[in-house]
């Protein structure tokens, strides 16, 4: 029987860099992954597949173009699902191997299989044809998560869809039903809407992501709506059934949506349910998820968790790092921990990220703010790609001038928020980003101009104030 210093069951962005981590510590380290491929979720349906969908559809389309050339501009006029996943299937497999090379090169040992608890430190490995059993010091928990199923909407993975399934679409519909408007739901249904796609979006709240600021989500709602995104807000549904070549959803007021496909993206839920957390006394939330603490433990004490599977914010990005500090924490190397603020992106069309705190918490929490905005028209580089309606807003104190948020809508916006990120983590101050000098011409000027903007506002208020006071 193998034994381990560390065992990580799942080999997505959180199990991979957990495992790596704890090799380059020296741990003897194995990986469980219950998919045919490294990668989990974000490798084999998730992150850099509907990433990578999303590229091939703004390319093809020609959509970032069409500012400049009219909105009939297109690079292929008959766009074929194939023409989608050829890109896909490279990037896919060029990310596995990087991976696979990575795991190998930290001396890393691989297993494929369905791993679950058969008692302390007992780990069985279930490949189907056989069996076997490790014993690990540690273990840490990253097996991802999986759509939300519900019993009103029976998938079939052949008109009616979860997020994992929907790129084994045949063709390109025509009409496409999306139930859900999440992250995940309004990035589909802005893809498919760019290709030319009918969507009809049901969401049963009346607000749309609501963490991310009103004036950005009102700005992508104008988007969508521009490229036929049919909004049913405030609508739940009752029912989903197939009548002839069509997919009927019937809401809870009675209306009726037909497509002829459906996806449906209400949520994801811990991959829990076969790990045998029962024999070592652990037990998951009704949703799957599991409880750590800040070292990211479990009450089991050698048992850590990390990624999707411990809930909130269940990113990629954040869930390599969780990854990471579990492995350290583990084996008991220092850690800080991660840091805030943590940036979000939704990669939705345009694009949508955000950092730091937004208007009602800070209206909230009787913040005293300003309001810096850029839009990308006042600047050349916003020209030149053609995106004259992206915008940055920063949210300034009035009083210490710190930066205390960034949003952004438009184009490169995920990776123009770590600029504020930074900012925001050092203790920036709006002066930072008056007095300094950016490249000319980029979508980073923004910045500037934003920051000018808040500063001129704020500026006013003391020469006012010194007035009224001589006065």
């Amino acid at each position: 029987m193998k034994q381990f210093d560390v065992a990580v069951i799942g080999a997505g962005p959180a199990g991979q860099r957990a495992a790596i981590q704890a090799a380059k510590l020296g741990a003897s380290v194995v990986v469980i992954e219950r998919l045919p491929t490294v990668g989990g979720a974000a490798i084999n349906g998730g992150t850099i597949p509907s990433k990578a969908l999303r590229e091939a559809v703004l390319y093809l389309t020609g959509f970032r173009e069409r500012e400049l050339y009219g909105v009939s501009y297109s690079v292929k006029q008959d766009i074929l699902l194939q023409d989608l996943t050829y890109r896909l299937d490279h990037i896919l497999r060029r990310e596995v191997a990087v991976m696979e090379s990575q795991l190998a090169r930290n001396g890393v040992e691989v297993m494929f299989g369905r791993a679950s608890f058969s008692g302390d430190h007992r780990l069985v490995i279930d490949r189907g044809h056989e069996k076997s059993e490790i014993v690990a010091e540690n273990v840490i928990l990253a097996p991802g998560s999986k759509p939300a199923h519900s019993e009103q909407v029976p998938i079939d993975g052949v008109r009616i869809f979860d997020t994992d399934q929907i790129l084994n679409l045949r063709e390109i519909p025509r009409r496409l039903a999306v139930i859900g408007a999440g992250v995940v739901g309004l990035e589909y249904a802005c893809m498919f809407a760019a290709l030319g796609v009918r969507v009809t979006l049901v969401e049963k709240q009346e607000q749309l992501i609501p963490f991310v600021d009103r004036e950005i989500v009102e700005a992508l709602i104008y988007h969508m709506r521009d490229t036929g995104v049919l909004f049913q807000l405030g609508e739940g549904v009752d029912s989903v059934t197939i009548e002839g070549d069509e997919v009927v959803a019937t809401t809870e007021s009675r209306k009726r949506v037909c497509a002829d496909a459906l996806l449906y993206t209400i949520g994801r839920v811990g991959s829990t349910d076969q790990l045998g957390l029962e024999n070592i006394g652990l037990g998951s939330d009704d949703r799957g998820r599991l409880t750590v603490d800040d070292r990211y433990r479990t009450s089991v004490p050698y048992v850590y968790a990390a990624g999707d599977v411990i809930g909130f914010p269940a990113l990629a990005s954040s869930s390599m790092e969780q990854g990471r500090i579990a492995a350290r924490n583990a084996l008991g190397a220092p850690t800080d921990g991660v840091q805030d603020p943590l940036p979000f992106g939704i990669y939705t069309i345009p694009e949508i990220s955000i950092v730091g705190k937004t208007e009602p918490q800070l209206t909230r929490d009787r913040v005293p703010y300003e309001i810096g905005l850029a839009r990308y028209s006042e600047t050349a580089r916003g020209q030149i790609v053609g995106d004259s309606t992206g915008r940055l807003k920063l949210l300034v104190h009035t009083e210490t001038r710190e930066i205390l948020g960034v949003h952004i809508i438009g184009e490169g916006a995920s990776e123009l928020i770590h600029i504020g990120q930074t900012v925001i983590a050092l203790n920036g101050k709006l002066d930072y980003l008056v007095n300094n000098v950016f490249n000319y011409p980029t979508l980073a000027e923004c910045y500037k101009v934003a920051a000018l903007d808040a500063y001129n506002k704020i500026s006013g208020y003391a020469v006012y104030s010194t007035l009224r006071q001589a006065a």
